[in-house]
This record gives C-alpha cells, sequence and structure tokens, in this order.
C-alpha cells in the first residue's frame, strides 16, 4: 500500500477528555504508529501510513470477520470511536464504504481529529452521540455491518447488552446484515455468557472468538461475538482464527449454544454491569 503524506505529526502528551485522561504515544517500531489511550486502558492503535495495520489481536480479529463477508463497499455503522481504527480500516479495504460513527466522548474525538488525520477518512461521518441513542435514530434495514465497541471508563455499558437493544440492532441491519461486539470478560465469563444468550435470542446465527486462554477462564481478555439472520462464514473465519500470529478459537452452531447454555439473555429491567479489567490487563 503506498504512503500517503501527512498535514502534521501528531503531539504526544495527555490530554483531558469526557472519560477521563487521553494519551497520545508515539510506537518507536513503526513510524505511523500511534497508540490512543484513556486513563492507562490502550483504546486504539492507529497507523497512519498504513490503516490497514490492526495492531491488537482482537481488532485483527474483528478485521478477519469483515474480511470474511461478502465482497464490496460496505453500509457501516460503528459504535464507539476513539482513534477510529476499524473505519480507517474499512475505508482502506473497501472502498466506497460509507460509515458513521457514534462516540459519547466529543474531546476524544476532536483529539483524534486534530492529531490523527480523521477528516482524511473517505465517507466518514462521526456524530457525538450515546450509541443507544444513536441507533435508535437509524432506518430500518440501512446497515450492512454494526460493530459496537463501546467502552466508558474501561467497562461496556450495560445498555448495549439488552434484548430491547439487540432487537433495534435487528432492526437497523438488512437481510444480508453483520452485528460484531467487542467484549471484555474474565474467568468464568459471565457476561460474555448472558451477552451471547441475548444474541441468540434475537439473531438465528451467531459465533464467537477468543484466545484459548480467556475461553477456558485463565485471564482476562477479548471475546468478539458476531450476529446475523443470515449463515455466517464459520469455515472461513475459523481458518483465519486459527493462522494468525496470536491463534483464536472459532465457537460456533452447537458449541455457541453450549456456550451460553442456561444463561438468561439481559434485558433493559434486569441488566448487567459489565466486568473492569483489572490493573494492567490492556495497558
Amino acid at each position: 500500500m503506498s504512503k500517503r503524506r501527512r498535514p502534521g505529526r501528531p503531539v504526544p502528551g495527555e490530554y483531558p477528555v469526557r472519560f477521563g485522561t487521553a494519551e497520545l504515544r508515539a510506537d518507536a517500531d513503526r513510524p505511523g504508529g500511534w497508540l490512543v489511550s484513556v486513563d492507562g486502558i490502550a483504546q486504539s492503535y492507529v497507523d497512519l501510513d498504513d490503516p490497514a495495520h490492526l495492531e491488537f489481536d482482537y481488532v485483527r480479529r474483528m478485521g478477519d470477520l469483515i474480511d470474511c463477508l461478502g465482497p464490496g463497499p460496505l453500509d457501516v455503522l460503528h459504535l464507539g470511536g476513539a482513534g477510529c481504527t476499524l473505519p480507517r480500516y474499512v475505508a482502506a479495504t473497501r472502498p466506497g464504504s460509507r460509515q458513521l460513527v457514534f462516540d459519547a466522548d466529543g474531546e476524544l474525538i476532536e483529539l483524534v481529529r486534530a492529531h490523527l488525520d480523521l477528516r482524511a477518512v473517505p465517507k466518514l461521518r462521526v456524530r457525538i452521540s450515546d450509541g443507544r441513542e444513536g441507533v435508535a435514530t437509524r432506518y430500518d434495514d440501512s446497515a450492512d455491518l454494526l460493530i459496537a465497541d463501546v467502552f466508558e471508563r474501561a467497562s461496556m455499558p450495560g445498555g448495549l447488552a439488552t434484548v430491547e437493544f439487540t432487537r433495534d440492532v435487528a432492526r437497523v441491519l438488512r437481510s444480508t446484515g453483520t452485528y460484531l461486539i467487542n467484549i471484555a470478560d474474565g474467568p468464568g465469563l459471565v457476561f460474555s455468557r448472558r451477552v451471547a444468550a441475548t444474541v441468540a435470542s434475537v439473531f438465528p446465527h451467531a459465533l464467537l472468538l477468543a484466545e484459548p486462554g480467556v475461553l477456558r477462564g485463565r485471564r482476562f481478555g477479548n471475546v468478539v461475538l458476531a450476529a446475523a439472520k443470515h449463515e455466517l462464514p464459520v469455515q472461513a473465519v475459523t481458518a483465519r482464527a486459527a493462522s494468525a500470529a496470536f491463534p483464536a478459537r472459532c465457537v460456533a452452531e452447537a458449541d455457541f449454544r453450549s456456550f451460553y447454555g442456561r444463561a438468561k439473555p439481559l434485558t433493559d429491567e434486569a441488566p448487567m454491569t459489565a466486568p473492569k479489567p483489572p490493573r494492567g490487563s490492556f495497558s
């Protein structure tokens, strides 16, 4: 991929934002690489020279899953922006895609605009809004892909994990659309199982990706969950996950149903607080 000239070099340092203190840190090993963290928790890694480079393992899994969807440009709705790593990836790998980001932290988005060349991403719009409120404003059957990667003060908002919200996601997605969620969870994966049960109550097809150690409950980590009204490309996703630098397991079909077992779907009346990572988990 050819490199493009940037208008100016970002300025590393700490900056106050809505949900804490953000830090921009340059990657000594990649000239265009920048890490965005909030209160010591890594939020995004952006390579300004190569937007197709995905540094974080869980983001790479999300990118792999996107790659396994049908070819061509996509209409994408992102909940959670930070450095907008995946919007940059989609714009680079699927030219012509139209993308909208909802992010509640206006100060963080302005920081990314000012330092990380956000305005240069083609056909990307960003609105400062709560993710659930943003989805409620969208038309029926208007998105090919909806990605939820939202964390406020290191925890996923519980309102984005309920049956009521998931039904609204299904309303916005086209019949060929896909719902993609990043969950952070710890030993026992209680929250992930409840979210999986919630998604399965709305969508007929689903899978999840995670490192074996996370699935076995050995450590806190990311669980990537995908759901759709149509059959998902399980074989292609499984192959990509198995051949990654840090392999992950793909859990689908009967194994996915066994994963959530008797876990109850989350509702607005009975939500669950998402776990916060132990200190140092994502620093």
